[in-house]
């Protein structure tokens, strides 16, 4: 059997891998990146929303850019509609995860799409393509391969909560430069949106299942659906339906020894909007310049520093997400009354930092 030998692999080619294999590969270490995906980024399994301040962080070509979005409109159960600012970007999200693969091999990385990891240890992996079926050898790896992470579970590192998403296309009725959030007490734990994209909109939900209560999936969004067509937001045929899970749990060690999670493998994902997209980008370039100065001393224990790292930037607000998203599950028969400690787009979510807390009496 072939073995292959790089210092650091990086399995999965989303905005975590990639951007960690660039950020390995600038600094010139011997980066391999396999992708199971014959099209990088496709299927698409996202909103396609990223906040605008993103592209400071990234240098690629702009031709993923859909539209600019001025704000986010709240809609809640009692018909309230709250709006907030929130600029941001409307993206193709296969072009834009493409294109940070581009820069990864730009930058000397390589790529291996179509290939799939069979097995992994601490020295290396076993993966399949299409023609063959071959070893990895390398010092350190990088698991960014999604929620459902083959790399966490060989570690004991995985995603232990997660809710399902679908999400389908169709014909805005009119242009819109605002995203819209609704809540519904038939969508538990979840909500459902509405995303502009130019003459297009992705429209989805995502939600839990409940004791005792059978609402499927799919009934629950084609019912948002008719919503939509109903208040004559949106028109014509819908397409493009894809389903995904999102990981909505709270922080936990992201290293084992050589091993490293990014991304939504790592469960970097908020655990109440699910948004993602930028800390799997800011994360994975964590983990890559990490991995680069654990081979450069030869010590991998320096690897708990990309622990340590992620944490301070984004740990207390995974932490405040996490226990709203406890107060919103417990409590979701008030959700009228709640919503607003429970919700970004509300500033009570901010100012009101006790995890303990109760909902308040009408």
């Amino acid at each position: 059997m072939k073995t292959h030998e790089c210092d650091i692999l990086v399995i999965g080619a989303g905005p975590a891998g990639s951007s960690a294999a660039y950020a390995a590969s600038d600094k010139g270490w011997d980066v391999l990146i396999i992708e199971q995906k014959p099209i990088i980024g496709v299927p698409v399994r996202c909103a396609e929303y990223i906040p605008a301040p993103l592209m400071n962080e990234i240098n690629i070509d702009k031709d993923f850019i859909v539209q600019h979005i001025k704000g986010m409109r709240t809609i809640l159960p009692d018909g309230t509609i709250k709006e907030s600012p929130a600029h941001g970007l409307m993206i193709r999200r296969d072009i834009f995860d493409q294109a940070l693969a581009k820069k990864a091999e730009e930058a000397g990385s390589g790529l291996r799409i179509g290939t799939r990891l069979i097995s992994m240890d601490e020295n290396g992996a076993l993966v399949r393509s299409k023609a063959e079926t071959y070893r990895i050898k390398a010092r350190i790896i990088i698991g960014a391969d999604g929620p459902h992470t083959m790399v966490g579970r060989l570690i004991n590192s995985r995603n232990m909560d997660l809710i399902p998403a679908i999400q389908v296309v169709s014909n805005l009725a009119q242009n819109m430069d605002l995203t819209e959030v609704y809540f519904n007490k038939e969508l538990y734990g979840g909500y459902g949106w509405l995303f502009p994209k130019g003459c297009m909109a992705n429209i989805g939900i995502a939600m839990r299942k409940r004791d005792g209560i059978r609402c499927p999936i799919k009934e629950c969004l084609k019912r948002f659906i008719a919503r939509l067509r109903q208040e004559g937001k949106i028109q014509g045929e819908i397409s493009g339906w894809t389903a995904g899970w999102i990981p909505i749990g709270r922080p936990r060690s992201l290293v084992h020894n050589n091993i490293m999670l990014a991304g939504d493998a790592a469960g970097q994902t908020h655990p109440i909007s699910g948004a993602g997209v930028a800390q799997a980008l800011i994360c994975g370039g964590m983990a890559g310049k990490w991995a680069g100065l654990a081979l450069a001393a030869d010590d991998r224990s320096i690897l708990s520093g990309y622990d340590m790292e992620w944490r301070d930037i984004y740990g207390e607000s995974q932490e405040l997400a996490y226990s709203r998203r406890a107060l919103m599950e417990k409590e979701w028969d008030h959700l009228d009354d709640i919503i607003k400690l429970c919700w970004i787009g509300f500033r009570e979510y901010y100012e009101e930092r006790d995890s303990s807390m109760r909902r308040k009496e009408p």
